[in-house]
């Protein structure tokens, strides 16, 4: 059960496993004797994956802002036993990370090409914290949509989009179809694939909007000598199916959102599915077809913590059944987890702790503990608990409904 026995086990992770007879302890110049009850504890994931996504691109979070909120101030995300920090670390806003292959990427595209910046020595900081917490960070740069911020830095990498025969100076999507674009591609992820250890990389491949490609007259003449006809979507699995080689070429895994899937990609049989949506069909659907295929699921869909709403909005996450769809076992085998998001288009420093937790622990014990664990009035008494701890121990954690919390009283 995840909130609440981390505590316990930070309490006692001396005695894992192990029974204590007696210790000896010098008193006075005399050595005394005094014994330990016996203490065993068992406790196990039910999911693997368990992980939380950060979005720094709409609002830059401070390198201190990570740190506290992920694994440094008294390790609050290990409290909750999530063992992934997904990092979606650029996007259309900005492009905060400072890439030694393509300095102009930040220069240009960061809000603040000094302050809002995650240098390479900022990113070995956060991936340091998480290891020696059990966290591994997976970085997300999603392409060919969600790019506007990387134009500014990378000339010629956006698609110009046309009004009629002529620019109209706007550009979308990532260029398909130019050689120059593969090239670009092939040195930044040469480069992530370094700076980040993990095995994957979170690739995007998600919203994808093909308005500017059906303006743009050379994108138009590609799409009748490749065949595509008016089929936009064939265009988007061509771009993504070459990064997709190019990240294999690397000894690297990818995870990919859903669209990808739902496109036709040709991926690799170890490729991970993020299933996210839900406007386009129940995801326990998706999730079926995506298990069906034989590749394996992370789900996200129901769990958008940046969707806050009047009341506990906790216990929607909470009573998500992860393998609740249609399917086999060996189907429900492939579903690896899921991961709690918080987007940033209304989230910065200021209020991103408080609209974390303690809501995400609702998440984490869903990830964590058997389907048995239901009771909801339960999970409140053990939540709201929790939330106290956590004040106690110096984390801004909101309230869940009327009530209070010793450590308000205390000078907290």
């Amino acid at each position: 059960m995840a909130f609440p026995t981390w505590t316990l086990w930070r309490a006692t992770s001396c005695l894992l496993q192990r029974t204590f007879h007696c210790c000896l302890q010098r008193v006075s110049g005399e050595l005394s004797e005094f014994y330990l009850n016996k203490t065993d504890i068992v406790d196990f994931p039910r999911f693997a994956h368990r992980g939380l996504l950060l979005d720094t691109s709409r609002h830059y979070l401070p390198v201190r802002a990570i740190l506290e909120t992920l694994v440094c101030a008294q390790d609050v995300m290990a409290y909750n036993k999530f063992n992934v920090f997904h990092w979606h670390i650029v996007d259309d806003p900005s492009f905060p990370y400072e890439s030694a292959a393509f300095p102009e990427l930040s220069r240009k595209g960061a809000y603040n090409p000094v302050t809002h910046v995650y240098t390479l020595n900022d990113v070995k900081l956060v991936i340091e914290y998480a290891r020696l917490r059990g966290i591994r960070v997976i970085s997300e740069f999603d392409t060919p949509g969600h790019t506007h911020s990387w134009g500014p830095g990378a000339p010629g990498l956006l698609t110009p989009c046309y009004a009629g025969s002529i620019p109209s100076g706007v550009h979308g999507p990532v260029n398909p179809i130019l050689n120059t674009t593969y090239q670009f591609m092939t040195e930044l992820f040469r480069e992530v694939s370094t700076v980040f250890p993990d095995f994957y990389l979170h690739l995007g491949g998600d919203e994808v909007d093909f308005t500017c490609w059906r303006s743009n007259p050379e994108i138009q003449a590609f799409m009748q000598r490749m065949g595509f006809g008016q089929d936009y979507a064939k265009l988007e699995s061509f771009y993504i199916q070459r990064l997709l080689d190019i990240i294999s070429s690397y000894g690297k895994g990818y995870v990919v959102w859903q669209e990808v899937f739902d496109n036709g990609v040709k991926v690799k049989p170890d490729t991970i599915i993020h299933v996210w949506r839900e406007n386009a069909g129940p995801y326990q659907q998706e999730v079926a077809r995506v298990t069906k295929a034989g590749y394996r699921a992370l789900l996200s869909a129901p769990w958008y913590l940046n969707r806050i709403s009047y009341g506990q909005d906790w216990q929607t996450a909470y009573q998500v059944e992860p393998l609740e769809f249609e399917g086999s076992p060996e189907q429900k085998e492939l579903v690896i987890g899921g991961e709690a998001c918080m987007w940033g288009e209304y989230v910065d420093v200021t209020n991103l702790t408080p609209r974390l937790w303690p809501r995400a622990g609702a998440i984490a014990e869903r990830l964590w503990s058997n389907k048995t664990v239901r009771d909801l009035q339960d999970a409140y008494r053990r939540l709201a608990n929790f939330r106290c701890t956590l004040l106690r121990r110096g984390i801004q954690a909101q309230p869940l409904f009327t009530g209070y919390c010793d450590p308000e009283y205390s000078g907290f």
